[in-house]
């Protein structure tokens, strides 16, 4: 899901692998999901919360100077008041940290379950029914 603009989320140094307080710009966020069953319905999936990694642009979160987002509380808080507005409260309720060892250089991975994938895929849907200037299969906020 691309957003229509770029988002600024915080982290509080909360985290077990960073203590660092800082505004960190997301980019997109990005769904792969897995387990469908027989209706196609996919049961859970892995989300990726895009982050800016260019150096010296505002916002930006390099993982080898400051470490890991992941565990981070105020990161998770925010981060769930973004997706109950854009794809409901139940979506927002539906998603947590996963293991550490599945956290990225450029992102933070989440678990997302049947609630949060139904409703990013519901939103996918919805964007490719509207005409945007991008031609990217992205979905729009």
């Amino acid at each position: 899901m691309k957003l229509e603009k770029v988002v600024t989320l915080h982290t509080d140094g909360s985290g077990f692998w960073s203590a660092k307080m800082k505004a960190v710009r997301v980019i997109s966020l990005d769904l792969n999901t897995f387990g469908g069953d027989e209706e196609g319905v996919d049961e859970f999936g892995e989300l990726w919360v895009v982050f800016e990694t260019q150096k010296g642009k505002t916002g930006s979160w390099q993982v080898e100077e400051y470490g890991l987002i992941y565990t981070d509380q105020l990161f998770l808080q925010e981060l769930k008041a973004l997706v109950t507005k854009l794809m409901g409260e139940a979506a927002a309720d539906d998603i947590n940290y996963s293991e550490q060892g599945m956290q990225g250089e450029e992102y933070v991975s989440l678990d997302a379950g049947k609630e949060f994938v139904s409703a990013f895929k519901k939103g996918e849907a919805e964007s490719r029914a509207k005409p945007t200037a991008s031609s990217s299969k992205s979905i729009l906020y």
